[in-house]
């Protein structure tokens, strides 16, 4: 057994390492099988000697987090814990000083996990990237990012986002309204992620210019898209033809990503999700990127990793 002092620069870092009713340094405790002692005013831990180093390095590397202004919640925890658990903890390095994005209100944008830092580096440097993986993981969210990123520094003119209208269980014939009414709660998360980035005024003059283009998918049929980050989102529910019809309107000067989660597939039975068939036979040509996200990848509450695991889990 040994004993070692959880080192800190004021007051105010250890309240940010240790968190809300001190959930995160007990979140460590509980990785490693370690206990937190206090003494005299001083916070060690005290555990067979391999468990405390993992468990201090953890501990180090969320002060790095702390240092660079990053928020560290439960959730980054859990993920350092089991980064450190396979020995690949330093990978995290690379998500301390990079920025996606900023958002209209000055909060810098950051991957929280490797897997969604190389999904950001393959859509930087691919035509058209892939992004497979469960709910929670930023597929939208950080494809919008760097879709108004690319708008801003004048890659493209046009940034245009869709899914394909089909029913996630609901019925779209009730809802009041022309197609384009009846498919806008589907698009809500595309309109809040371009707001969050842009502003509502500059987002509502952009939508008024036409240079935010949010529509169903099948508005895609016969046009070329030159110019333009295209995201096609939920991309799990398109057939086989509708993918197809969607990447060949690519045109000159354009970039695509495609997003879904092939574990809420919501077509009718007999019909194969466009998107599993796309990433099979799509996989070996050059420019065209590919993803796949998983459990440890999710950013949101850690119920939904535990949920999301335990799904696919009884999938297999």
């Amino acid at each position: 057994m040994i004993s070692k002092k959880i080192e800190v620069d004021s007051m105010d870092e250890l309240m940010k390492l240790f968190g809300a009713f001190d959930e995160n340094i007990k979140a460590v405790c509980a990785a490693f099988d370690v206990k937190l002692v206090l003494q005299e005013g001083q916070s060690s831990l005290l555990g067979e000697e391999t468990a405390v180093e993992l468990a201090m390095r953890v501990i180090n590397k969320l002060r790095d987090f702390i240092a660079s202004g990053d928020s560290v919640d439960i959730g980054r925890v859990n993920y350092l814990c089991e980064l450190a658990k396979s020995d690949k903890l330093d990978d995290v390095d690379e998500l301390l000083d990079d920025v996606v994005a900023i958002t209209s209100r000055g909060k810098p944008i950051k991957c929280k996990t490797v897997g969604q830092k190389k999904y950001v580096d393959l859509m930087k440097k691919n035509t058209i990237t892939f992004g497979v993986g469960p709910a929670g993981t930023g597929k939208t969210y950080l494809a919008v990012a760097i879709a108004v990123n690319a708008y801003k520094s004048k890659q493209v003119e046009k940034i245009i986002l869709t899914r394909p209208a089909v029913e996630a269980g609901e019925k779209l014939g009730f809802l009041p309204g022309d197609l384009q009414e009846k498919v806008n709660p589907y698009l809500r998360p595309l309109y809040d992620a371009l707001q969050e980035m842009l502003g509502l005024d500059s987002y509502s003059k952009m939508m008024e210019r036409g240079t935010i283009e949010i529509a169903p998918l099948a508005y895609m049929r016969g046009r070329t898209l030159n110019n333009a980050f295209v995201i096609l989102d939920e991309a799990q529910n398109t057939t086989r033809e509708q993918i197809k019809m969607f990447l060949t309107r690519l045109g000159e000067g354009s970039k695509m990503v495609i997003t879904g989660d092939l574990t809420q597939i919501d077509l009718p039975k007999g019909l194969t999700s466009g998107l599993k068939h796309a990433i099979k036979i799509l996989k070996d040509i050059n420019d065209i990127g590919i993803i796949r996200l998983n459990e440890r990848d999710v950013v949101r509450h850690p119920l939904v990793q535990k949920i999301v695991k335990a799904y696919e889990t009884e999938d297999k």
